[in-house]
């Protein structure tokens, strides 16, 4: 790349994190539903035409902060290990993230971090996390399909039934912990309940879901 489309490129994500930092710092001054994309587009001073070529939608000014992990599933799928069982890739990927205190995984209490969990409850950027978890559900089914040595009549169905087993499980694991450290708990607190009902729920999912256990 020259020194111009290099310098192009770098404008570009200026200007992208600019209009991010100000949506986010105005949802969380005076929630969601009360800003609107020209109040965006005015405090990070860019016009709205130029915010809609960033940020189609007002959700995406909010969704683009877990964008990365839309599809994590299904690359871990993808990625595990030779051997291992999609199941045993995927619960091994969520203690990690525990372990970790991944945002993602609803066990982190930065203070940043629970704000922005604060700002998802809004019903309208639940609205949007549905549409998301929809892509997500698609990608992981897709990955699921792929593992099946000898696709039967049913093998596309039970991808994509599992998929949708196994992300609502995810989700309800992540809301859990973000409710409880919402309401004051620390992330040192909550993980010994996080990770045991972590091995709880991939144990109900192995027992349901046999093509995927190994």
């Amino acid at each position: 790349m020259d020194g111009t489309g290099g310098l192009r490129e770098r404008k570009k994500l200026r200007t992208r994190k600019a209009i991010s930092e100000a949506a986010i710092t105005l949802f969380l001054e005076r929630g969601y539903d009360a800003v609107s994309v020209a109040d965006v587009a005015a405090a990070a001073e860019v016009s709205k035409r130029t915010l809609f070529a960033y940020f189609p939608t007002k959700d995406d000014l909010v969704l683009h902060r877990i964008a990365d992990h839309q599809t994590e599933a299904a690359r871990v799928v993808r990625g595990r290990s030779a051997g291992e069982a999609p199941l045993d890739a995927l619960h091994r990927h969520l203690r990690a993230g525990l372990a970790s205190r991944d945002p993602i995984t609803g066990l982190c209490d930065h203070p940043q971090v629970v704000a922005f969990y604060r700002l998802t409850q809004s019903p309208a950027v639940q609205s949007a996390v549905g549409r998301y978890v929809s892509a997500g559900e698609a990608a992981l089914a897709a990955a699921l399909w792929e593992t099946t040595p000898e696709p039967g009549p049913l093998a596309e169905v039970t991808a994509r039934l599992g998929a949708g087993q196994i992300l609502l499980v995810q989700r309800a694991l992540a809301q859990a912990n973000q409710a409880h450290i919402m309401g004051g708990m620390s992330a040192d607190g909550r993980a010994p309940d996080a990770l045991a009902e972590a091995d709880h729920a991939f144990d109900l999912l192995r027992d349901g879901l046999a093509p995927y256990r190994g």
